[in-house]
């Protein structure tokens, strides 16, 4: 399948396009250095079949090669089949270690308690659930979490606090989604996952952009001139984004601002941790 698509957005919105061996380079030696410098040599991420988990793991295996990279297949009972197969399709065209766990009967079991629990709460709880999987392997393997969660989820909080959004580190977090797709095509991704709807995989026929209401693109361009550029609302009119748009992802955006941090820490003392205590100073160097 082609993607011209891609080509078309980036013409016509070219302050996304990035130069993408560049871009990788930075990627991949500060992913490197990141993981190298906490002790650790392996790293571990969840692979769903969708984009951002590919380019994750694409990226680390530049960064650290096929053997120091593992990947973990965390299915649902309702989880599409196509999912498993393009991630399938990523671990053979990478040649990394890969395991798959399925996460049906923990879930079942615990809402067997809350049978009226609506998707959104289920969907939270399958999220959390493959971060302790990935947590609880990632110290048997000795390997640090790569996280998947691109800028545009982010800055939405389009994700589950402490489930998909956990990781140590986030080689992908500075991408806008259009910028995933970009640096996706660049390094190899799988067409088959480069083409498709993107999906949480949540429900039947589920994809993002259905859900929220407007497409990446919309979304990436109007964020670009809001964040990047920091045009006012008068700007954003005659550059010709919508109130409707404008008013939608401002409201995520402040809403969903407690999911990018860490927790808040209440001051007492003079030397709080993550306030005060945070420097190179505070360990005697």
């Amino acid at each position: 399948m082609s993607t011209q698509w891609l080509t078309d957005q980036l013409t016509e919105a070219p302050y996304l396009s990035l130069n993408e061996e560049l871009t990788t380079q930075i990627l991949t030696t500060a992913l490197h250095e990141e993981v190298n410098k906490v002790g650790f040599r392996r790293v571990i991420l969840g692979l769903s079949g969708g984009i951002d988990s590919a380019l994750s793991l694409y990226l680390a295996v530049r960064a650290f090669g096929a053997e120091n990279v593992i990947a973990v297949r965390m299915p649902y009972k309702q989880s599409s089949q196509n999912s498993l197969d393009d991630a399938e399709e990523a671990i053979l065209d990478t040649g990394v270690k890969s395991l798959t766990v399925d996460i049906t009967p923990q879930i079942d079991a615990y809402f067997e308690r809350f049978p009226d629990a609506s998707p959104l709460r289920r969907g939270n709880k399958m999220a959390r659930e493959r971060m302790t999987i990935l947590y609880d392997l990632s110290a048997h393997y000795e390997a640090l979490v790569v996280g998947t969660s691109n800028r545009t989820e982010l800055l939405l909080g389009y994700g589950t606090q402490y489930g998909d959004s956990a990781s140590a580190i986030n080689p992908i977090g500075d991408l806008y989604k259009t910028q995933v797709r970009q640096l996706s095509r660049y390094v190899g991704v799988p067409n088959s996952i480069l083409s498709k709807s993107p999906s949480a995989d949540l429900w039947e026929n589920q994809t993002d952009e259905g859900e929220i209401g407007f497409s990446y693109f919309d979304m990436d361009r109007v964020f670009y001139h809001m964040l990047d550029l920091k045009w006012d609302r008068r700007a954003l009119h005659k550059q010709g984004f919508s109130d409707t748009l404008i008013d939608a992802v401002n409201r995520r955006i402040i809403r969903n601002q407690f999911k990018r941090v860490m927790p808040v820490i209440l001051k007492v003392s003079n030397r709080t941790v993550g306030i005060d205590f945070r420097y190179l100073r505070d360990w005697g160097m």
